[in-house]
């Protein structure tokens, strides 16, 4: 099996509803977030894929997060996790590369590249990962 992954990152504003904490002020993070591809073939130029591809998709759902209060978008239903923030990330990469017409979405025996699981650190130690493999 062969991996590949991108990275991109974004700064915004976040707070936790149903959280009895610190987070559940209105604060901010600089997000890394990292996109991975995996597939057990190589296609003709040796690459799994293309990473100019996956970074341009990566780079575009992270912009349209960029400098936002992320509590702001009805996607997150007012509550914002690294989760639902890695998830939300997942669907744009596969929704956008879907109209370049690469279908990176995932089933078990794909012998295809498929975007499997996408990464989002809060910080060096936190991370949230939405994965679709298992």
């Amino acid at each position: 099996m062969f991996e590949v992954r991108v990275t991109a990152d974004f700064a915004a504003a976040h707070f936790l509803r149903d959280y009895n904490g610190k987070c559940e002020n209105l604060h901010g993070h600089n997000y890394k977030v990292y996109a991975h591809v995996k597939g057990p073939k190589l296609n003709e130029g040796g690459m799994l894929l293309d990473f100019s591809k996956l970074k341009a998709a990566l780079r575009e759902v992270c912009k349209q997060l960029d400098h936002t209060n992320l509590n702001d978008l009805a996607v997150f239903d007012q509550n914002p996790s690294a989760e639902r923030i890695a998830m939300y990330i997942y669907d744009g990469i596969i929704a956008l590369l879907k109209k370049e017409g690469i279908d990176l979405s995932y089933s078990a025996g794909k012998t295809e590249p498929a975007l499997y699981c996408v990464d989002v650190f809060e910080t060096e130690t936190s991370r949230a990962r939405y994965r679709v493999d298992e």
